[in-house]
């Protein structure tokens, strides 16, 4: 009897051991089962991760801007129209060229400057470097130039300058110092830079200066030599003749400045030399 109730005693003992709350709360906390968990936990995202990272990488073989096609429509001929106010206030002649590239075909092309397009009737692509009253030989000691080039990175500058110098009274050999400064400028930008220079249109003595048209004339005289010297295959020199068939009474309104029959001429004075440079940038 005595070793029935020791047995039911130490029965009794174990049970109250077994039912204890602090061993319950160790066992809960057990490492093991956190440890199992984690792996579990953290190869569930790496797992969906993969994928995405593989479509990203293949999106990045397929990307529009890494096929040279792309690359092309991307990167148009940057073209800066440079000069004074025949060029930019509102120089109309501008939009009208713009007008007949994208008729022509010629879509992938972008005029720049720093300075915004003005009102010509019709949207086009404005921005342009025509400032009003400037002169060419300050453009040049000023070191005005360079700025705007650093700005906008043209492979085509069509320059119409040297009306307000020769108002100025600057002389025609100083006038082409001034233009092989910028010339020097523009190749310092882009060695393969192709640069267009107006023989600038006429001016009406009566209604300018009273030397300004032989100014002019002597100016245009002597600009096909002058380019003719500094003209390289890597970055050529095209003389445009703005100057024959201009006549100031019916093509301008102030003996100066163009009128829309003026702007029809300048623009397409300008159009067959500009269309060559721009498929030569294009293809180099």
């Amino acid at each position: 009897m005595r070793r029935t109730r020791r047995l039911a005693a130490a029965f009794v003992a174990v049970a109250a051991l077994c039912l204890s709350p602090g061993l319950t709360q160790v066992s809960q906390a057990s490492p093991p089962s956190r440890t199992t968990e984690t792996p579990q936990a953290s190869q569930a995202p790496r797992a969906a991760q993969a994928p995405q990272a593989s479509q990203a990488s293949q999106a990045g073989q397929a990307s529009p801007a890494s096929s040279p096609s792309a690359r092309a429509a991307q990167d148009p001929v940057r073209i800066m129209p440079l000069g004074d106010s025949i060029t930019g206030s509102p120089g109309c002649w501008r939009a009208l060229l713009w007008q007949d590239l994208v008729a022509a075909g010629h879509t992938a092309v972008d005029f720049v400057g720093t300075l915004p397009g003005q009102g010509c009737g019709f949207a086009y692509d404005g921005e342009n470097e025509g400032h009003g009253g400037i002169l060419a030989t300050n453009m040049a000691d000023q070191n005005q130039l360079p700025p705007w080039l650093s700005a906008t990175n043209p492979d085509v500058v069509l320059m119409h300058l040297g009306t307000n110098d020769a108002w100025s009274g600057r002389p025609t050999d100083t006038i082409l110092d001034a233009f092989t400064t910028l010339v020097t400028q523009m190749r310092a930008n882009n060695p393969a830079m192709e640069i267009l220079v107006a023989q600038i249109i006429p001016m009406d003595s009566a209604r300018s200066c009273a030397e300004c048209g032989q100014r002019v004339a002597d100016l245009n005289a002597a600009i096909p030599g002058w380019a003719a010297s500094l003209s390289t295959a890597g970055s050529p020199i095209t003389v445009v003749d703005q100057w024959t068939g201009f006549d100031t009474d019916t093509d301008t309104y102030d003996g100066v400045h163009p009128n829309d029959a003026g702007n029809r001429k300048l623009a397409d004075g300008w159009f067959a030399p500009l269309t060559e440079a721009v498929t030569t940038a294009a293809t180099s």
